[in-house]
């Protein structure tokens, strides 16, 4: 908005001139969300605790959980709230990948609304059925996969291998299915491993630092080219709403760092492993994103190795408890270990995924 409203009157104050650079109103993007969930997050959190919505705690997990029962949950609004305010601010209104983007936050965010909100009217664990989330996630996923395969060019169905100079593979049309499963998958991930005060904030802080960079050099022509990557024409735009989202989630771990006074809920996990997914699509990082979300990775296998394994060893576990966070907690470590632990497992990844860009 302030672009489309202020840079006009650059031949009337020259100043003005700085709302074209990227870097300047990516800046600003990300503190304009950190300052809104500041002043906003106490608003926010003592509305939740008026209307008592509060999480409840499943009864088999850790015992020292029990005591997070009744914490306002639903903080995912105050992320998404604070993202759509900056990003409307200061993206670029003729560019149509921060709207694809803000988009896929709102629709995944509306799914875990809904979620979040059944859990709390039941006053348990049981939100939305397991098959009614997934066809919400598998239609959200679609209308944004859709749009991107018709307004994304040429370029949009081509795979791409990190240390390949040139794509792998064009899937054509059945990119789309293939996308659509990749970005529930990734809303899922995230999803999982908000078990724990802030750690699924921080280690998406991580990936949205990583993909900041990448947004940036991929819509640039010349650092592309440079760094032989594709090169997506509007995709630096991204970097606005990636530092909004970020600025967002900084603010919002203000308040959710232990002892957290308000969790995201699937209103905000849904919504930011989605738009991770969606980002990656958008840049052709979909292989990148792998090694970007490692700890992501690591807490989905290790559900899915916990349920294998007690379905073939006929009731035996191969984990004390998953996502792999339990885990850990059950075998000693203090709450807050395993999130420092895990946020530096997720630096060290967006540092490698980094690094693979200069050995294509």
């Amino acid at each position: 908005m302030l672009l489309e409203l202020l840079y006009p009157l650059v031949k009337y104050f020259s100043a003005l001139n700085v709302f074209r650079y990227l870097t300047f109103r990516s800046a600003y993007a990300a503190l304009t969300a950190l300052l809104i969930a500041f002043l906003f997050g106490p608003w926010v959190i003592e509305r939740l605790r008026a209307l008592k919505f509060g999480q409840s705690v499943r009864q088999d997990g850790p015992q020292s959980h029990l005591l997070k029962a009744g914490t306002p949950t639903m903080g995912g609004i105050l992320i998404i709230m604070a993202v759509a305010a900056s990003a409307l601010l200061w993206q670029d209104f003729d560019n149509i990948y921060p709207w694809i983007a803000l988009g896929a936050l709102l629709g995944f965010g509306l799914i875990g609304f809904l979620d979040d909100w059944l859990k709390i009217r039941r006053h348990n664990s049981d939100g939305l059925s397991a098959l009614t989330k997934l066809l919400a996630q598998i239609a959200v996923a679609t209308a944004v996969v859709l749009v991107l395969y018709v307004k994304g060019g040429s370029e949009i169905s081509k795979l791409w291998v990190p240390f390949f100079k040139r794509p792998a593979i064009d899937l054509g049309f059945m990119w789309v299915p293939l996308a659509v499963t990749y970005v529930v998958y990734w809303s899922n991930a995230v999803n999982l491993s908000d078990g724990l005060d802030g750690l699924a904030t921080g280690l998406v802080i991580m990936a949205l630092l990583a993909f900041s960079v990448l947004t940036y050099i991929t819509g640039r022509a010349d650092w592309s080219s440079y760094l032989a990557i594709p090169y997506v024409k509007g995709a630096g735009e991204l970097t606005v709403f990636n530092l909004a989202l970020l600025g967002a989630c900084v603010g919002f771990l203000w308040f959710n760092s232990h002892p957290a006074d308000i969790f995201m809920g699937d209103v905000g996990s849904l919504a930011l492993g989605g738009v991770l997914g969606v980002l990656s699509l958008i840049v052709k990082k979909e292989f990148l994103l792998l090694l970007i979300g490692g700890v992501f990775m690591m807490e989905v296998f290790s559900v899915v190795l916990q349920v294998g394994w007690f379905k073939l060893s006929k009731g035996k576990r191969l984990f004390r408890m998953s996502p792999l966070h339990h885990h850990f907690e059950l075998s000693g470590w203090k709450e807050t270990k395993v999130v420092a632990r895990f946020w530096i497992l997720g630096g060290i990844f967006a540092i490698l995924a980094l690094s693979t860009l200069k050995i294509q």
